[in-house]
């Protein structure tokens, strides 16, 4: 399915704030910012997931729809996707990781992708050493100049492609969500430290 909109002043045009959409943003003046671009009901559960992981050590931003409706309506493609705010966050950033959705395939691995190779090596390792499936994504592999998570001051970031059964246990078992979250902010501070 493609995009309704190709840029946010267009969905923000048809759009209201805070009635179809919301945008949650909290710059804690660290390097490191964890976001969710699809965040609602367009990739259910990737903005709790980014929050969850952001912790109240790295920043963190997600932009959510609010209304239920097909994928396209509110998904801006990462690599169109110009929301203000999340520009802002991001550019002043030196790495970001972005938490996406994707369908289920039968597996609940993860798929790597994203400039930042150093760091998208290490938290896959971090994810397989805590049990997660972690892969390469070869499908969606993040790596576009402008795609949001690589719009920070470095020109790199982290892209993970989570399935939905993954994102249903992560949203549902604590101890499981702990463990993913801790394996990635531990790659991250080993990689990126502040």
């Amino acid at each position: 399915m493609s995009d309704r909109y190709v840029k946010f002043e267009d969905l923000a045009a048809d759009m209201q704030r805070g009635v179809d959409y919301r945008i949650r943003s909290k710059d804690r003046g660290t390097s490191v910012v964890i976001l969710a671009p699809h965040g609602g009901s367009i990739e259910p559960e990737t903005a709790e997931i980014a929050e969850a992981i952001a912790g109240t050590d790295f920043s963190f931003y997600a932009f959510e729809a609010l209304k239920a409706g097909a994928h396209g309506d509110f998904h801006i493609t990462s690599h169109r996707f110009d929301e203000p705010d999340a520009l802002n966050l991001v550019g002043k950033s030196n790495i970001a990781v972005a938490i996406h959705g994707r369908k289920d395939d039968g597996s609940d691995t993860v798929w790597l992708g994203g400039r930042a190779t150093d760091l998208r090596d290490a938290i896959g390792a971090a994810l397989r050493d805590a049990g997660f499936g972690a892969i390469p994504n070869e499908s969606l592999p993040g790596v576009h100049a402008f795609n949001i998570c690589n719009r920070t001051r470095s020109g790199e970031g982290v892209q993970l492609e989570l399935p939905r059964s993954l994102r249903r246990r992560l949203a549902t078992e604590r101890k499981v969500l702990k463990d993913f979250c801790v394996a990635i902010r531990n790659a991250i501070q080993s990689t990126h430290a502040d």
